[in-house]
């Protein structure tokens, strides 16, 4: 064992005996105090929980063992055994120890991230001070260290951000701080970012990395490199870490490199020019990709001086070979000129230029050029050839080209297209006049307006549209640009201009302006189902108010009257309950952003609340305007009325009524015991009486049987109590059957007896007789009852001026319905609290968790009926709930 292991072992056994001593002295004087098993249990786990801040896992795991044996032997029945008879003991012992362990489990990992926080702030102290202590030499690549750390939300919006990071982009963090991350990005990789941070929002706790631009104050940009990663606050809510670091030297480094080989490239690849090197003693050869573009060879084929060979023609091949071996032996320069044979039959001419030097190897090796120059060798044949190429261009896009000469007023040039423009054969040609004929009287003389226009203005490109009408009838819509050509004294001598055959498009013109006329139809067409739909359209302008809707919205009971003009959130009946929704769903309104799925709660013309789900897009004109929004509504009260009915009756009502009841039973312990002690100590005492009256000379047997059958009677009592507190601690699903109200209350009542007692409150049951019988489950409305008179007792301990009064008091509601109402005379409820008593977690005991009320009026609304509370005339409060009577029986 190592001195460290020692040292650990020993400081272990020390934390150990120091917890053990601790625990101790908590259990005995639990022990002095008569304390119950639960309470002991729960004065061990804090003493457990607070040594697991300074102890170790392994000795805080000792300790729960120790006590959980401590609190077998002292405190569950028999005493002074660790044995014990009642398994609800041994599941409270159980999970006492499972909750010990999980603590010391959970604190030990909080300590030991606690411990390597500080010494990661240690290492980051003892990197700050090496930093200050080079800052001199290295101070100006530290000043700009592209280390800038931002935090923001879900929404993107900013929560913090370092001096540093701020400072980089040019800003204060004030001004960045609440603001959206999306305003230091460029416009065009917004989207990308949002496209980011959703990625990051999906996978939580895991690491993302990207470079993008960001955008400084004074509109300069940095690229940055990003590392962001998303976490849970305590609270639940999600934020994103970013650490940011420049790498604008970095991209520029990378870009001058590429754009450098870029050029190169481009050199290579305008010139038709390929770099290669050869080393002669390993017969390795290099090529750039233009080389291997000039001899059609894959990138990744691996170039050698039989690869040369083979692609050389058969009749260039041995000047090529001889060329190749002068130069290796006389290690001498060389330039040469041949042909290559391609795979697909052409040929190319090259011209090699290599230059021999010795490396640094000692190595002869050649660096050399080889260019393609067939394009020299058939430049004649390609100038023979453009003017046909020119004309077929012209032929195929329908455009011809021609000049006219103002002075002679005739043409100086026209293109072959022109002649098929107007009808004629190429080869024959046609006159001016010939031309003009096929040209309407009207568009000829638009045509010389233009022509005089162009004189008179010398200069600028004009374009104008004339119709051609073919010997068939057929016509020709043409669209020409020409422009004025001047002479040495400034005066127009020529127009050259472009003819181009526009019908296909001007048909295409009149094919959309029917398309429009259709898309019209078709939109009324869509505005008419519209109307008819069940959802409704709305339109709002750009300060967000409303400025349309569907005229059928009366159908959802909406008064379009009250919705006309007024905001969204002017209309909604859940923006104080739901303020941080309204703010997003704002931001996202500013923002012209398009939203879905908005649920939100309003009223109808009768008060009654509904549910709207909602979706819009921004609109906007043609300049980028914002117009306001469009969207649909539609109601959907009923599916959220069946989800809370679900959520409630199944969840809250199977789940926490079981645990509300189990705790209960726990605070009650004493009356239990008490309900219990009561009828076994009239049996013992009957027992006694029952063996007097038998060793009687002669025995008296009437006495005895009488005393037996109070034995019977107290034993029943007794197993009666068993059976009702078996039935409240078991979960068991939902057993309705027919009731007398009357019962299930005092049934309930006499399980609290002793608490009443002990706490001094006198109990009043005023029960109406002949009630009609309900139909519920008897174990849930014992739980109601019993809360209702625990909350009662618990509502008048301060209570020293006045006795302390429980009444439970029944009887008929209505003609058809049963009430059972429990009150008291403490210090009552205050007039906000009567309806906010019922909400989950909602309490004002300083140690109560809220689900007790909400829990009963969760199980009373599955009977279909009311629970309600409100304050006494004089002081305290009265609980009620109204059940419907079942088939009109009566008790």
């Amino acid at each position: 064992m190592t001195p460290n292991q020692t040292r650990n072992v020993a400081g272990s056994a020390a934390q150990f005996f120091l917890g053990g001593l601790a625990l101790a002295l908590v259990t005995l004087a639990c022990f002095v105090l008569r304390a119950d098993l639960a309470t002991t249990a729960f004065a061990d786990l804090v003493v457990i929980m607070l040594f697991s801040l300074i102890g170790s896992f392994a000795a805080a795991v000792l300790l729960c063992f120790l006590s959980a044996a401590s609190l077998v032997y002292l405190f569950a029945p028999p005493i002074l055994s660790l044995a014990t008879h009642d398994p609800q003991d041994l599941v409270v012992v159980t999970a006492f120890c499972v909750a010990g362990m999980i603590v010391a489990w959970l604190t030990g990992n909080a300590r030991q991230e606690k411990e390597a926080a500080l010494e990661a702030e240690a290492r980051l102290r003892r990197s700050q001070v090496e930093l200050r202590e080079s800052e001199k030499e290295w101070r100006e690549v530290f000043e700009h260290n592209p280390v800038m750390y931002f935090m923001v939300d879900a929404d993107g919006t900013v929560l913090n951000v370092n001096t540093f990071g701020a400072a980089q982009l040019g800003y204060t963090v004030a001004e960045l701080v609440g603001q959206p991350v999306l305003n230091v990005f460029r416009e065009e990789d917004r989207a990308f970012m949002r496209k980011c941070v959703a990625v990051c929002l999906e996978t939580i706790g895991q690491s993302h990395t990207w470079e993008i631009q960001k955008i400084r104050k004074d509109g300069s940009f940095l690229w940055v490199r990003e590392n962001a990663k998303a976490m849970r606050r305590a609270g639940g809510k999600l934020i994103i870490l970013v650490a940011c670091e420049d790498v604008t030297e970095r991209r520029q480094t990378e870009d001058a490199l590429q754009q450098s080989e870029a050029y190169l490239a481009h050199a290579q690849a305008l010139s038709h020019t390929g770099s290669f090197g050869w080393r002669v003693d390993t017969g390795e050869i290099i090529w750039t990709a233009e080389t291997f573009r000039i001899f059609g060879c894959d990138p990744a084929t691996r170039p050698t001086l039989q690869l040369v060979v083979e692609r050389t023609h058969p009749d260039d091949r041995a000047a090529v070979q001889s060329t190749v071996d002068q130069a290796a032996r006389d290690q001498k320069d060389f330039e040469h000129e041949y042909r290559l044979l391609m795979p697909d039959g052409s040929v190319k001419h090259v011209h090699a230029l290599a230059r021999a030097t010795i490396n640094a190897s000692d190595s002869l090796e050649f660096v050399g050029a080889v260019t393609d120059v067939t394009a020299a060798r058939l430049s004649e044949e390609r100038l023979r050839r453009s003017e046909a190429y020119l004309e077929e261009a012209q032929h195929l896009s329908h455009t011809g080209s021609w000049s006219w000469d103002v002075h002679r007023d005739d043409f100086v040039y026209r293109s072959a297209e022109v002649y098929r423009l107007f009808g004629f054969d190429p080869e024959h040609g046609a006159s001016a006049k010939e031309i003009q004929s096929r040209i309407p009287a009207e568009d000829l003389q638009m045509l010389g307006e233009v022509v005089r226009q162009a004189v008179r203005a010398r200069q600028g490109k004009f374009e104008f549209d004339f119709r051609i009408v073919l010997p068939g009838g057929a016509t020709r819509r043409i669209h020409s640009v020409a422009h004025p050509l001047l002479d040495s004294d400034g005066k127009v001598s020529e127009i050259l201009g472009t003819h181009m055959d526009v019908t296909e498009q001007h048909a295409a013109r009149e094919r959309l302006e029917k398309a429009f006329l259709a898309l019209r139809e078709s939109e009324q067409r869509f505005r008419d189902y519209a109307e008819t739909a069940s959802d409704w359209l709305w339109e709002t302008g750009p300060n967000h108010r409303i400025t349309h809707f569907s005229e059928h919205t009366s159908a959802a009971g909406i008064p379009e009257s009250a919705a006309a003009g007024a905001q969204r959130w002017e209309i909604a009946a859940d923006l104080e309950s739901e303020p941080e929704k309204w703010t997003q769903h704002r931001a996202t309104l500013e923002a012209h952003l398009p939203f879905r799925d908005l649920v939100y709660r309003t009223e109808n013309r009768k008060g009654s609340p509904i549910y709207v789900r909602t979706s819009g897009k921004p609109v906007f004109d043609a300049n980028g305007d914002f117009l306001g929004y469009r969207g649909v509504s539609t109601d959907i009260t009923a599916s959220i009325r069946a989800d809370q009915a679900e959520q409630a009756l199944r969840k809250a009502q199977a789940e926490l009524a079981h645990v509300t009841r189990v705790t209960t039973l726990g605070e009650l312990t004493a009356s239990i015991a008490h309900e219990i002690n009561q009828p076994l100590a009239a049996v013992i005492a009957n027992a006694e009486a029952c063996m007097s009256w038998l060793d009687r000379n002669p025995a008296d047997l009437d006495a005895a049987r009488r005393s037996v059958e109070w034995i019977v009677e107290d034993g029943n009592r007794a197993s009666e109590v068993i059976r009702h507190v078996r039935a409240l601690a078991k979960k068991t699903d939902i057993e309705k059957a027919s009731l007398d109200i009357n019962n299930v209350a005092s049934d309930a009542m006499a399980l609290v007896q002793r608490e009443l007692s002990s706490h001094e409150v006198v109990l009043k049951l005023q029960l109406a007789p002949d009630l009609p019988r309900i139909f519920g489950d008897r174990i849930q409305l014992q739980q109601v009852i019993i809360n209702l008179a625990m909350n009662a007792v618990e509502a008048m301990e301060s209570v020293a001026d006045r006795p302390r009064e429980l009444t439970i008091q029944s009887g008929r509601h209505g003609v058809d319905r049963v009430f059972l109402t429990v009150a008291d005379n403490g210090v009552g409820i205050a007039d906000a609290d009567a309806e906010r008593m019922f909400t989950p977690f909602y309490t004002t005991k300083s140690s109560g968790m809220g689900m007790g009320l909400s829990i009963c009026r969760s199980i009373v609304e599955a009977h279909e009926g009311r629970l309600s509370a409100s304050r006494n005339e004089g002081s305290g409060a009265n609980f009620q709930f109204v059940l419907p009577a079942h088939g009109g029986d009566t008790v």
